[in-house]
């Protein structure tokens, strides 16, 4: 998964707003206790950051984007 794909499904699932938020101040614990900025900058990969907001959020993140 591309990078912007992330951000596209990210913003689909939460809205602009509410993505931007999610990525900067929530902490998953599927990422080790980092949020998505902290996991991307520590070079995490795309799909994995992605599986960890499904995780994270199962009931916001529509079927057809998992």
């Amino acid at each position: 998964m591309r990078l912007t794909d992330f951000w596209t499904r990210l913003e689909e699932a939460f809205g602009p707003g509410y993505a931007a938020s999610i990525a900067s101040d929530q902490v998953l614990s599927q990422l080790g206790g980092r949020t998505i900025e902290q996991a991307f900058a520590d070079g995490e990969q795309t799909h994995v950051v992605w599986r960890a907001v499904v995780a994270a959020y199962p009931d916001r993140v529509p079927t057809r984007l998992r």
